[in-house]
């Protein structure tokens, strides 16, 4: 049997030349020159759009930024301990007792009255109950600085009216729970970095400028500490928990309410200013007996 010689291939051509696409059965996606196969049954290339990637990622930041700020809304306006369930009886009767004891002051929808007594809308339970609770107010007379005195109401009253007065704008509510759950150490330091430079290291108080005061602590509760810190009442300022976290104002609560319970060791501390007092005291002590027994002895004499 003979068999033909077989042609030569010209130089540059591949054996894929013989190869028909028809009898494959299908189109290469890439001719033999390189070039991308058109043609009716391809579908052009989707085309990148950098656009719509950041619009897209934009949203999602958004939507981020949206949920972190609703999370911190939700606990930063929170005063870290409870607050209380006030009923609708408990605000009716406080504004039965609004309207028997403040609206001469301060008005019948809590918008003040001019020369008697600022608005109380947006001030909060918390307010109401510091003010009422220490006997400040009523006001017995206008001055520069409201002194502490016997409160007027008891402490449901108190309560009823911070109810009421809490229905108009909302503000710090009456913290409940346990206001002492702090730690010791940590609320010394705070209240002598915070605290201590007007109602003095030892939270006896001290006199301020134009006839006000820093009231001692000796009688304060601890709800009437805690909605100090919260309010800022008059000359004091206020302490969101931003500046004070509850954990820190319940740390200051816990050494306040400590070192007034305690007794200083070794006999009277002179209060608890240092020993420099303690020095003073006993010079001027010491030297006025001694000139006493120096002038009694020349009368003997």
């Amino acid at each position: 049997m003979s068999t033909q010689p077989r042609k030569p291939e010209p130089e540059g051509a591949s054996v894929t030349d013989d190869i028909d696409a028809d009898d494959v059965g299908f189109a290469p996606a890439v001719s033999q020159t390189g070039e991308e196969a058109s043609g009716p049954d391809r579908a052009p290339r989707a085309r990148h759009r950098p656009w719509r990637r950041r619009i897209a990622s934009g949203m999602v930041l958004l939507a981020a930024l949206a949920s972190m700020g609703g999370l911190y809304a939700l606990f930063a306006n929170a005063s870290g301990a409870g607050v209380r369930a006030a009923t609708q009886a408990d605000i009716n009767a406080g504004h039965s007792l609004f309207e028997a004891s403040c609206i001469t002051c301060h008005g019948a929808n809590l918008q003040g009255v001019v020369g008697r007594g600022p608005s109380l809308v947006s001030v909060g339970g918390a307010a109401v109950y510091f003010q009422v609770s220490t006997g400040r107010m009523p006001l017995a007379q206008q001055g520069p600085e409201a002194y502490r005195k016997p409160p007027k109401f008891n402490e449901q009253e108190v309560e009823q009216l911070a109810a009421y007065v809490q229905t108009f704008g909302g503000g710090p509510d009456i913290p409940t729970g346990d206001l002492r759950a702090g730690d010791l150490g940590q609320g010394g330091e705070l209240f002598r970095i915070n605290c201590a430079q007007c109602h003095g290291v030892s939270g006896k108080g001290a006199p301020l400028s134009a006839g006000k005061v820093a009231p001692g602590l000796e009688e304060a509760t601890d709800k009437q500490i805690y909605t100090a810190m919260l309010t800022g009442p008059e000359n004091m300022p206020i302490f969101s928990d931003n500046q004070l976290t509850p954990e820190q104002k319940r740390a200051i609560v816990n050494y306040v309410q400590t070192i007034k319970a305690s007794k200083d060791p070794g006999g009277s501390g002179i209060g608890r200013i240092g020993p420099v007092s303690e020095g003073v005291v006993i010079w001027i002590v010491g030297v006025g007996l001694l000139m006493a027994t120096i002038l009694w002895i020349g009368a003997k004499a």
